[in-house]
């Protein structure tokens, strides 16, 4: 059942109530609000996010930066990169090299010299910067796989 529930909000978290999500889950309002509330409250639903055109917005320039920081001092660095001006992601990942992305968007290209140099200067090393035509996200929809007698 929360895996339907979650399904359901990765689609459409905003315009979703409880009671849509009951009727397709086939319990009331009232079980999917308590439901939710569990998964809030043990981290499994962290927060609701608008899928934003930034370029609409006013900022027709998104980035990505590839680059290296050292173990010990990723999530720290992670954390000040969240503070630079334009800075909309960061992703830290395993491996030794190239071990954090970050995504950010900007209204120039002097901007994007700017969070550059801002992030250079925190210590990321960064191995190279691409500027995102198109992203295209959808949910993960194995939350929502029904099992079948066949596949039992």
């Amino acid at each position: 059942m929360d895996r339907r529930i979650l399904h359901l909000l990765q689609v459409d978290a905003r315009g979703k109530r409880d009671t849509d999500i009951a009727e397709d889950t086939d319990v009331t309002g009232t079980t999917v609000g308590n439901r939710i509330e569990r998964l809030e409250d043990r981290g499994i639903i962290r927060g609701y996010h608008p899928d934003i055109d930034y370029e609409r917005a006013g900022y027709p320039l998104v980035i990505q930066f590839v680059g290296t920081v050292p173990v010990t001092d990723r999530k720290p660095i992670a954390e000040q990169a969240l503070d630079v001006l334009g800075v909309v992601d960061v992703k830290q990942l395993l491996a030794g090299e190239r071990n954090i992305q970050i995504q950010a968007v900007a209204e120039s290209t002097d901007r994007i010299e700017q969070i550059t140099e801002e992030l250079d200067d925190i210590g990321l090393q960064i191995h190279r910067s691409d500027i995102v035509s198109e992203q295209t996200t959808q949910p993960w929809n194995h939350f929502h796989i029904e099992i079948t007698e066949d596949e039992e």
